[in-house]
């Protein structure tokens, strides 16, 4: 399955290779704030049952069974379908680490992404992939995950722009990390003036 998504990730960097020499739809540096939901119930639930399972059951977790947080974004395009992000975020949950139990502690975390967008920001939506790597601090303990998901991102004239994303978090320390999924809504405004070509 890493093999797969290692090929089809290869294959479409090379798409907009060809169209990233004009540089006429990439997304402007960009600051943003989100507030997110992280959600260890239902990735567990899904793990000790199937996705089937869960979704026949209506058993996803509430609101209420979620940690809230914020965080702070930095996004730059690389090319005009593919922009990075970097973002720093914290929240205060019981973090379900394998063979310990926490109460309510601060987890500090920072990543970096890719969006793989289907449009460019020449259109007012735009879809795209989320792929990247994550690492955590949560009491005196670090750990690191692969976000992977979905997003959507709403462009408002290349200046603001409305971004709402899901992404699935893959444990890469299976000691210090868990599944869990991580819904976030957030604006970002564009830092620099879009260049208007003549």
């Amino acid at each position: 399955m890493k093999k797969i998504l290692s090929a089809i990730f290869a294959l479409y960097l090379l798409v907009p290779a060809a169209h990233a020499q004009k540089g006429e739809y990439k997304m402007q540096p960009a600051i943003g704030i989100s507030f997110f939901l992280n959600d260890f119930a239902t990735p567990d639930r899904i793990r000790t049952t199937s996705l089937s399972q869960v979704l026949a059951d209506k058993k996803f977790a509430k609101m209420k069974q979620m940690a809230p947080g914020l965080s702070i974004s930095y996004f730059k395009g690389l090319a005009d379908h593919v922009d990075f992000v970097g973002s720093l975020g914290g929240s205060f949950v019981s973090y379900p680490m394998p063979g310990r139990s926490f109460s309510d502690n601060f987890l500090l975390e920072a990543s970096a992404q890719v969006n793989l967008k289907m449009t460019t920001e020449q259109y007012w939506i735009q879809p795209y992939i989320i792929a990247g790597v994550a690492g955590h601090k949560y009491r005196s303990y670090y750990g690191a995950t692969l976000p992977l998901g979905l997003g959507m991102k709403i462009n408002f004239f290349d200046e603001a722009h409305l971004i709402i994303s899901s992404t699935y978090r893959v444990p890469v320390t299976t000691e210090t990390a868990n599944y869990s999924f991580q819904h976030s809504i957030g604006i970002a405004g564009s830092i620099l003036k879009k260049k208007i070509n003549q």
